[in-house]
């Protein structure tokens, strides 16, 4: 809902609402939130609320650490599964240093800044989301352990989906939050589900993947099991991908089109774009050590390339037609930070229009069965979190559509994690005890 803030603060008195939430996103992508009293709203759209910026991995250092809130009237969202009396509705907030200027490290900006140059452009890019994630059950403390939810394969039914009314209960909190889930059913690892979102526009999809994510957790854990979206929890099964569709519009006109119809030019040169910096933003796609254990393998590609359906490739144009024509990137994992992650992808996809990048050929093979001879011809993803970081460091792109304070922190910080990886004797453990109850 659109609602502005004369309506929301109608709302929340005709509604019982009685505590309001004031999330965020750090650096990584991690959801945060104050709570404040419903009788509080008011101050908060004209002031702000105040917040230890300092105490949040990646904003602001102790000696000028305050910074402030402010709602975002248009992410107005009841949270179902509090109670009905005493409601309790959420904001995702701009983040505002104390002088009311925008703080540089708030995703949400720098996301809208991509979106308005696409504006000045002529352009409106939008975007879904196809999230994986594993089921894992739990202890009789409520911990997580490593052992999945069923044995379940790609879209079984019940009784071998044992997660279908897990996923069922998801969908239904996400209506009642105005959310639009596509479709669902079971992947191809044990325990492995995935949710496909009805596309929107590029601040409203990643407020939405953020809402997915924590839904999916919170449903999870009402359910006594635990949700995971670790990139490759099992060495041996399916990793949990983020497809991300992109489809670029002009006068209202979705300029990708199937394969019978051809492609617009412009689209072809936002394909192009995207490939041409995907080494460079894979650290802030895929950015943890775990992520790189995907590639090449289990429909998760390596290889920079492009082609029509085939999923062994890094871009796919989907079989569809109409406003859902679109391009598919498949290397980006669910532990990304969306709002950094789409900023860059638009970008680097303008580029490609702005400089007439050429798009070239589709590649028509099964890369992943294709001898060596002929897969040394093409380009490949970053293969480690290290290498990616250090292309990361190097690229003039990502110094020019990101702050440098975010790039540098979150190089550093990440640069910290791979050194800790390095030095752990069981790799797998160190992943598992350093990401697995975070993700």
């Amino acid at each position: 809902m659109n609602y502005t803030m004369s309506e929301v603060l109608q709302f929340v008195q005709e509604n019982d609402v009685k505590f309001v939430r004031l999330a965020f996103c750090d650096m990584f992508g991690t959801l945060k939130n104050i709570s404040i009293l419903a009788d509080e709203l008011p101050r908060a759209f004209e002031n702000g609320i105040s917040f230890d910026a300092s105490a949040v991995r990646g904003f602001l250092n102790v000696e000028e650490s305050d910074l402030f809130l402010f709602p975002d009237p248009g992410t107005l969202s009841v949270l179902p599964w509090r109670p009905q009396q005493g409601r309790v509705v959420r904001f995702f907030c701009e983040i505002r240093h104390p002088d009311g200027t925008p703080f540089e490290g708030d995703g949400r900006h720098i996301l809208r800044r991509a979106v308005e140059k696409a504006a000045r452009m002529g352009y409106v890019c939008k975007i879904g989301s196809e999230c994986e994630f594993y089921l894992f059950e739990a202890d009789d403390r409520g911990k997580p352990t490593k052992i999945p939810h069923d044995e379940g394969g790609y879209l079984d039914f019940a009784p071998r989906d044992k997660g279908e009314n897990v996923r069922r209960e998801i969908c239904l909190t996400l209506e009642e939050m105005d959310l639009k889930p596509e479709s669902s059913h079971h992947e191809q690892g044990p325990g492995q589900n995935e949710i496909d979102f009805q596309y929107s526009d590029a601040l409203s999809a990643a407020d939405n993947l953020i809402t997915f994510q924590s839904v999916v957790k919170m449903v999870a854990a009402r359910n006594g099991l635990y949700a995971s979206f670790l990139p490759k929890p099992f060495p041996d099964q399916a990793g949990s991908g983020l497809h991300i569709n992109l489809s670029l519009s002009k006068n209202g006109m979705n300029l990708f089109k199937n394969r019978n119809d051809g492609h617009s030019q412009e689209s072809e040169r936002f394909i192009a774009g995207i490939l041409n910096r995907v080494r460079e933003i894979t650290a802030f796609l895929n950015p943890l050590t775990n992520s790189y254990a995907r590639f090449g393998c289990c429909e998760a590609p390596k290889y920079i390339s492009w082609s029509h359906q085939n999923r062994s490739q890094l871009v796919r144009i989907p079989a569809a037609r109409g406003e859902y024509s679109r391009m598919e990137l498949r290397s980006p994992d669910p532990s990304c930070n969306p709002y950094l992650a789409f900023a860059l992808l638009i970008y680097a996809g303008l580029e490609g229009i702005e400089q007439h990048i050429d798009l070239g050929e589709p590649t028509n093979l099964n890369l992943y069965r294709e001898d060596e001879a002929t897969l040394k011809s093409f380009a490949v993803l970053p293969e480690t979190l290290d290498e990616a970081l250090k292309i990361a460091e190097k690229s003039e792109f990502v110094r020019a559509c990101l702050p440098q304070k975010t790039v540098e922190k979150y190089i550093a910080a990440k640069e910290r994690e791979w050194r800790l990886y390095e030095q752990a004797p069981d790799k797998a453990e160190f992943e598992h005890a350093f990401y697995f109850s975070q993700v």
